[in-house]
């Protein structure tokens, strides 16, 4: 169903922006409202204005964060731009030096805003441009860009009226919180009391917004559930999204068909995906001839510095197939780029601040090369394998 594709990507559905999704969406809701309720615990916001999918994860994990932001100072704007837009109702206007000024009035940080910075009025810029990307602000006249150089520059902004349902609405009081793992420690204590509800919501949750779900042990009840109701949860990815569950040993995952095209996916039409998938089919090669020797839970763990030989061979091999970017990048920025595509995607975790890298099951599961050829001058085509063991 494409609706519920839709909804699953996109962080809502606006009408102003798209009238005809809005209301193709609204009419397909009952095909998969009980889905979404049952099996992923998910509440759908429909009014006059948006129609918004709360996705809340079944576990926490370093790439769901804004990818535009880069700093905690970017987050706390952003909330206190979400606190200036309370007050304002739809089609509301104002200007940026009153969100400056809201802004510097109210942060609560240890460091004092001081908008002489460059690297304050940076990271406001980012929060008004990713701001203006979901729709809650519109810019009515000006350049918000040029604030990161002139903080004396103008700009007139719209209220859209959708900040307040930017915000998940929690079922408890979270002020006393300081962490993500508290609101997860709130949802633990709740399967005691709803036991079955409760993990059956966290799996599919898992299973559907993860890249994998890793088996972590005996006791692990997550994946128990996965391979005690494996066939019920096979036949829902069927029967609502089209995608198939592969559950191995050390863990499970949905594939895609070649028809669906979802974002952030593995392996994606991006140069730094092929990359990746070189390097895993060099990491499958090197455990094939004994060189990389898996723990009993499949994972490896080697040095940070092996990792990185291990990229410059893989550069020193496969660069003349590459992109001009990566062909000319230098080798600390292509490590960087590749360790933290993987890390993104669940193929390694780094250990002691990167000095030590453990290698997942996953990176093992999904591999590419390039034909043996491929130097002699004939077209590169990327063979992509799954293994299924």
């Amino acid at each position: 169903m494409r609706e519920l594709e839709i909804l699953l990507e996109n962080y809502w559905i606006s009408k102003d922006d798209d009238k005809e999704l809005y209301y193709r969406v609204k009419d397909s809701l009952p095909e998969y409202k009980s889905f979404l309720n049952e099996k992923l615990g998910y509440h759908v916001i429909v009014n006059p204005y948006l129609i918004k999918l709360e996705k809340i994860p079944g576990k926490a994990e370093e790439w769901m964060g804004i990818q535009e932001f880069e700093s905690t100072m970017e987050y706390a704007f952003l909330c206190l731009l979400l606190m200036f837009l309370e007050d304002r109702g739809r089609e509301e206007q104002f200007v940026l030096s009153s969100v400056t000024e809201f802004i510097q009035a109210n942060y609560p940080g240890d460091e004092r805003v001081d908008w002489t910075l460059f690297r304050h009025r940076k990271c406001l810029v980012k929060v008004l441009r990713f701001a203006a990307k979901i729709g809650i602000i519109k810019v009515d006249d000006g350049d918000d860009s040029g604030f990161a150089n002139d903080q004396s520059l103008e700009v007139l902004y719209e209220s859209t009226g959708l900040s307040r349902y930017f915000v998940r609405n929690f079922a408890v009081n979270i002020l006393n919180y300081n962490s993500y793992r508290d609101i997860e420690k709130e949802e633990l204590a709740e399967i005691d009391r709803e036991r079955g509800t409760i993990r059956r919501q966290r799996v599919y949750r898992r299973l559907i917004m993860s890249p994998v779900v890793y088996n972590e042990g005996p006791e692990d009840p997550d994946y128990a559930y996965i391979k005690n109701f494996r066939s019920v949860i096979e036949n829902d990815l069927e029967k609502y999204l089209g995608l198939s569950l592969h559950v191995h040993r050390n863990g499970a995952m949905v594939l895609l068909p070649e028809s669906h095209s979802f974002k952030d996916t593995f392996p994606e039409n991006r140069a730094i995906s092929e990359i990746v998938l070189q390097m895993n089919y060099l990491i499958r090669s090197l455990i094939e001839n004994g060189e990389l020797k898996p723990e009993k839970d499949d994972t490896i763990t080697i040095s940070g510095a092996a990792f990185d030989s291990m990229v410059k061979s893989l550069r020193d091999e496969n660069s003349p197939g590459w992109s001009k970017e990566y062909r000319e990048m230098s080798l600390d920025r292509l490590i960087d780029e590749i360790r933290n595509y993987m890390r993104g995607f669940n193929m390694i975790e780094e250990i002691n601040g990167g000095r030590e890298i453990k290698i997942m099951p996953l990176a093992g599961k999904i591999v590419g090369r390039y034909p043996d050829d491929f130097k002699a001058g004939l077209e590169i085509n990327r063979e992509v394998a799954v293994d299924n063991e």
